[in-house]
Formats: structure tokens, sequence, C-alpha cells
């Protein structure tokens, strides 16, 4: 099997859709390799916090995302071997990630990255950009999406179980701002790929939309 003959499943779809979860299990399900890739941006994001690396300086940021010391194991995310899973979560991350996932040179200083993860059997990536950039050939893409309200409940309980205290005003604002940048930006911006299945999970649970993703994977690869 080559490279290019091994199956993607392409999962985009903004903040708190539901695409990690859904990605995650289906990847579980199909014993496929997993690609996180908001897990890189954030990394990078972290990496760039920790070390004050101006946000506006796109040469330097580009170099901290070409040269990620990460790792990703047993659903964990390792940055020169400090576990690092919840870190990159808090939201000061997630809105810097944002920003920066704006800039082309790091865009491209990850792309190489992210296609490494295409290995036999398959893998499940999911994203912002990965059936309209990282792997537009794809056999099946997936956009998940939600309501706005529906995505700030979900942060908010992600949040609050793991004892973080959380506002839904202030995640419904950061979640439109953060939605809007995705959305607007000149390279690579949050839309749904050609024929790409559109998933609303809005009112559907995580097994409903893994159950639904699995049964379009075995009509695209008959």
């Amino acid at each position: 099997m080559t490279t290019s003959t091994i199956p993607v499943i392409a999962i985009d779809g903004p903040t708190a859709s539901g695409k990690g979860t859904v990605a995650h299990r289906v990847a579980d399900r199909l014993g496929y390799h997993y690609l996180d890739s908001g897990a890189l941006y954030r990394l990078t994001a972290l990496t760039a916090l920790r070390r004050a690396t101006p946000l506006n300086d796109e040469h330097a940021l580009a170099k901290l995302a070409e040269h990620l010391p990460c790792s990703f194991a047993g659903g964990e995310i390792l940055l020169a071997n400090e576990n690092v899973t919840d870190a990159i979560r808090a939201e000061a991350v997630g809105n810097t990630a944002s920003q920066i996932a704006a800039l082309p040179a790091v865009r491209q200083a990850l792309f190489a990255l992210q296609l490494g993860f295409r290995k036999a059997p398959g893998l499940v990536a999911d994203g912002r950009d990965m059936g309209t950039v990282i792997f537009p050939h794809a056999p099946l893409k997936v956009f998940l999406t939600a309501s706005a309200d529906a995505r700030a409940q979900r942060r908010y309980k992600q949040l609050i179980d793991k004892g973080i205290s959380a506002s839904i005003e202030d995640l419904l604002m950061d979640l439109n701002a953060r939605d809007a940048r995705d959305t607007h930006r000149a390279i690579a911006p949050l839309v749904p790929a050609e024929g790409a299945h559109v998933l609303d999970t809005s009112n559907m649970t995580a097994d409903e939309a893994v159950d639904l993703v699995l049964k379009w994977h075995a009509a695209a690869v008959k």
C-alpha cells in the first residue's frame, strides 16, 4: 500500500462542534491512526506564549512550528516529554492558536508534519482544513457543525468537569470571535470541502454522529 492509497477520513468543523470526540472514536472503531491537527496549532501557541514570542512575528512563530518536539501517545499530547494535554486546552491557548493559524508561514511549517500522520491501515484527521488543504483527495470528508449555543454549552461542561471556572457568556463571545477569524482568514478559511458530508450535531449524541460517519465510510470504501 502506497501512501497515496492509504484511506483518510477528513473531519473538519468549528471549535466545540464535536469533531475531536467523533474523530477519536471513529479512529478507535476502525483501528486507524488519529491526527488532531488543532493540537499542533495549540502546541505552537503554547510554546509562543511560554517564550513570549510576539504574535505578529510570523517568521519566529513559523520556526517554533517547524521544530515542535511533540508526540501523541495513549490519548496524551506531549511537548518535549511534558504532558500538556490539559495545558493546550486553556482558552488563552485556543484563542492564540486561532490567531496564528491565519499566518501563511505557520500553516506551511505544519503542512509536512500533518502529512506524515498518513500511515497504514488508515488515518482519521480532524481540524479545519483537513478536507480542503491537507488531504483534498480523502475518500471521505465530513464537516461537523453545531449552533454556537450548543457549542458553548459543550465547552462549558468540558471546563466545569475539569474543575475550571467558566462563563457561558464569555465562551459564546470567544466562539463567535474565533469563528469569524477562522471563516474569514485569507489562507485556508474554515469551509466545508467539496463533496463533504455536512453534519449538524446540535441535537445529536457523539455515538449517533460516530455511527453515521462509519456508515459513510463503509459506503466510500466499497
